[in-house]
């Protein structure tokens, strides 16, 4: 049996905010975390390529190197703490550590969505742990949720607002009235937004996150790929006024739920009715919906970022990895949750195309007669039943036409559209925004 080290040796690599925060936490709750575990958690080493900016912490003499790799070698640490973020450098740190013996901890949601099926091979092949509850939902402990506290119920399905700064610039869009570019210019000065926002706006970061949930809810791996991703540039104070209108809040949701061919797994913005307690987290705030066949549903909540929250997170697993270490055992539970001969094994997904959902639509055309019972037409050709419609601004050479469908295919959807955008009288490109009433 291996002999139970008398201190727990952590070494850090990345210093930005959330190491900062992860280092502030090890070192201001240090007696805490030894009366949590058993015995001290020490911290071995911190690297990072800017050896110079000032964090507002002061490290004892030699703790602070430039090497991560160093890091990752060094014998007095048993768990290596990843916070660079990417798939570069911080997978070669990651699996130096891991060939080296050592238990990982990440953050890092773009890694484990790329790459997860070649970490696990190798965590499994060292013998060792790995902890990413910090990857999703910042201070929300929804990966043990999941993987632990649910572990008894088949997941029937996710909702999930996992990005704050697109729940932060819809929810004051929705709140002030104001554009999208004007809401997003003001996140970035407040440091909220990034100076390139892409990731977050455009779905990635949320498709990643998703792709995790997936992962530990099913035991398959989900290549972000193949994930339907959308985001939020599009939505405008005229979809915003509308959704208030008739009753729904739009978020912008990761969604995962099985529907009889498989799961669908998908991000997209999303009307839903305002009443609902997702509909309500404001802000940077996140919130995961999931829906056991036991368990029923239930909701988790908090801050989805942030350097305290996030850190309290990787401190989390820390803990866990620890009290794994003192008692001289790993693996008790399997990174995804599932003990699986493969761990690259896919989850079953069911085809986009094939997903149903009611849906609204807005459709910008001349004001004339017979332009409304030309579009109803197409529709109907596609089996797409109209449930409401309004028509604003008559008089006008155009106005928007609002519609809301029944349940359709997103096939029949995509192909209706594809032939209303070629109506003489349409006047541009057809918004769609999906509706999501049965969460």
């Amino acid at each position: 049996m291996t002999i139970p080290p008398q201190e727990i040796g952590v070494g850090i690599v990345g210093f930005g905010t959330v190491g900062t925060g992860t280092v502030k936490l090890l070192l201001e709750n240090a007696e805490l975390l030894r009366k949590r575990v058993g015995i001290p958690i020490r911290l071995v080493r911190v690297a990072d390529r800017d050896v110079v900016k000032d964090r507002g912490i002061r490290l004892p003499e030699g703790v602070f190197i430039e090497d991560g790799m160093r890091v990752a070698r060094d014998p007095d640490v048993h768990i290596l703490v990843e916070l660079v973020g990417g798939t570069g450098a911080a997978k070669d740190f990651l699996l130096e550590a891991v060939r080296n013996g050592k238990s990982v901890v990440t953050a890092n949601k773009a890694l484990l969505a790329e790459c997860g099926p070649e970490i696990v091979k190798a965590v499994h092949a060292a013998g060792v742990d790995i902890g990413f509850e910090a990857s999703v939902g910042g201070g929300i402990p929804i990966i043990r949720t999941l993987r632990e506290g649910l572990a008894a119920n088949r997941i029937r399905a996710i909702f999930g607002i996992i990005n704050g700064t697109c729940n932060y610039i819809l929810s004051r869009m929705t709140r002030e009235g104001k554009p999208f570019a004007e809401i997003l210019a003001e996140a970035q000065a407040a440091g909220l937004a990034e100076a390139d926002p892409s990731f977050d706006i455009d779905g990635i970061d949320t498709a990643h996150k998703l792709a995790i949930l997936v992962w530990i809810a099913t035991g398959g791996h989900v290549p972000p790929k193949e994930i339907f991703v959308q985001g939020i540039r599009e939505i405008d104070q005229e979809d915003i006024a509308f959704a208030k209108e008739f009753g729904y809040t739009i978020k912008l949701l990761a969604i995962a739920k099985e529907n009889g061919v498989g799961i669908e797994v998908r991000v997209h913005p999303t009307m839903i009715p305002s009443h609902y307690l997702l509909a309500t987290v404001d802000g940077a705030y996140n919130a995961i919906y999931v829906k056991g066949d036991f368990v029923g549903s239930s909701l988790s909540y908090g801050q989805g970022a942030g350097m305290l929250p996030t850190a309290s997170a990787v401190v989390s697993d820390v803990i866990e990895i620890a009290r794994n270490l003192r008692r001289g055992c790993a693996g008790r539970i399997p990174p995804g949750g599932y003990f699986l001969a493969d761990p690259s094994a896919r989850a079953n997904l069911a085809p986009f195309d094939q997903v149903h959902s009611e849906y609204y639509l807005k459709i910008r055309v001349v004001d004339k007669p017979g332009v409304l019972s030309r579009i109803a037409g197409v529709l109907g050709s596609h089996a797409i039943s109209i449930a409401s419609v309004l028509q604003k601004g008559q008089g006008q050479t155009a106005v928007p036409i609002f519609i809301v469908t029944h349940r359709a295919k997103e096939s029949d959807m995509r192909a209706a559209l594809a032939e209303v955008d070629r109506l003489p009288d349409v006047l541009d490109r057809t918004r769609m925004i999906r509706i999501e009433n049965n969460l």
